[in-house]
């Protein structure tokens, strides 16, 4: 149902091409299956405003884990904010400026926090 993220030339770890046909790429990203405790999840919370109409957003990047974790975790934070939001490719919107609130639930749910930008 979840859709893979389109692989770019840094994903390869600076292989771009080879003549042998029988190399294999190992993709160590998908290698590792088991999850990352939170206390290990290194995110960032910034205010958005870029192509958003003058809108604010809340932004809430570097999680790592499959996407059923990343939209539990948004859900979760939109519910506690009383607001709508997005989660996909590994970053959360929250529709407005709720930087300190996301903070500090985040921090309640045992995550290193940063507050990044302005």
């Amino acid at each position: 149902m979840a859709k893979e993220k389109k692989k770019v030339i840094n994903d390869f770890g600076g292989i771009m091409y080879s003549t042998d046909p029988s190399f294999i790429y190992d993709d160590e990203a998908a290698a590792t299956d088991e999850p990352i405790p939170n206390a290990q999840q290194d995110l960032r919370v910034t205010l958005d405003k870029k192509n958003r109409g003058g809108k604010a957003v809340t932004l809430i990047t570097g999680f790592i884990g499959d996407d059923e974790k990343l939209m539990a975790l948004a859900k979760m934070l939109k519910t506690k904010c009383g607001v709508g939001g997005a989660a996909k490719d590994g970053e959360i919107l929250i529709q407005g400026d709720f930087r300190d609130k996301v903070i500090s639930i985040l921090q309640k749910e045992g995550y290193k926090v940063k507050k990044s930008g302005g």
